[in-house]
């Protein structure tokens, strides 16, 4: 390997972990707007939606060749984005912005990331072929991690509430979907072009329900910092240094260093927000973690032709 091309892999590793410890500290943010700025959790992702869509349809019409229209061209390319920014974006926003106000965002950060088992379950029906040793163990360590996370061991009681648990695990099904769904248009159209549109889209739908313009909270500085970096750093910034880093070390390993937000969700929770994280807790997430692990191992050995697919993660 030249010292070129060992520098950019470098690269490639730090920007994929930087985003991935970026898209984390972001459900912090969020809950510090919940918990002590009085935010709502609808008026929040629709302003997400809407800002980071602008900036990301903005950014892929100013790279060479860019597809920003062509994707509205033919019928079902344009259904397709309908249906994506409606059913996968709005979708998987809302559920786990919802389940931070409900919990917490390390909790609810490390639910939504029993998705990508759900993934591999849908493709295991899909395709009639049953699934590999690695994704049998991804299995029970998913759901002994999350049996840990949510009772601490106890069969007797949950240290959530149901309510939380409930829609954290929707946020895992919804990311599941906005896994899947956009398959087919990731493999004609550029990356920053079918988010872009897809957070535009879901933002314009999302703002008949959310309301954006009833504004509530507390919007002093602590509040414009922590709703400037969801929308810049947790949303833009994020995304591009994903895209970026998939670029130098593929889609595989950059997907597979996104487990970080979790850990980063959960360790700024603690420290900044003074989030309790005991030891349970963390044994759970370490299993629901080696689930991603497990699993990116496993599909890797597969090489099923389909390195060229992007998981869109934030």
């Amino acid at each position: 390997m030249s010292p070129s091309s060992s520098r950019q892999k470098i690269y490639g590793l730090i920007m994929a972990i930087t985003s991935a410890a970026l898209w984390g500290l972001s459900g912090t943010c969020a809950q510090f707007l919940f918990e002590q700025k009085g935010f709502d959790p609808e008026r929040l992702v629709c302003w997400r939606l809407l800002a980071a869509g602008v900036i990301l349809v903005t950014f892929s019409s100013t790279k060479k060749n860019n597809d920003t229209l062509r994707i509205w061209k033919k019928k079902t390319d344009a259904l397709n984005l309908l249906l994506f920014g409606i059913l996968g974006m709005v979708a998987v926003q809302y559920t786990y912005f919802y389940s931070i106000s409900l919990s917490n965002a390390a909790t609810a950060t490390v639910l939504q990331y029993i998705g990508p088992l759900l993934v591999v379950a849908f493709y295991a029906i899909k395709y009639r072929r049953w699934p590999i040793l690695a994704e049998y163990a991804s299995l029970a360590l998913a759901l002994i991690g999350t049996f840990l996370l949510v009772t601490h061991g106890s069969f007797d009681q949950l240290v959530i509430s149901e309510a939380a648990l409930f829609w954290g695990l929707l946020s895992a099904l919804a990311l599941a979907f906005y896994t899947i769904q956009p398959v087919g248009l990731l493999r004609k159209f550029d990356p920053a072009t079918v988010t872009g549109w897809g957070m535009l889209v879901g933002g314009l739908v999302f703002a008949f329900f959310g309301k954006p313009l009833d504004v509530e909270g507390i919007w002093d500085l602590e509040a414009w910092i922590a709703f400037s970096y969801i929308i810049l750093f947790g949303s833009v910034i994020s995304f591009y240094f994903f895209l970026k880093s998939v670029t130098l070390i593929g889609p595989s390993t950059a997907s597979l260093l996104c487990s970080v937000e979790p850990l980063a969700a959960a360790g700024v929770a603690v420290v900044w927000l003074g989030v309790y994280f005991g030891p349970m807790d963390w044994l759970g997430t370490l299993f629901i973690l080696t689930t991603i692990v497990l699993l990116a191992l496993g599909t890797r050995k597969k090489k099923e032709g389909k390195e060229s697919q992007i998981h869109l993660p934030g």
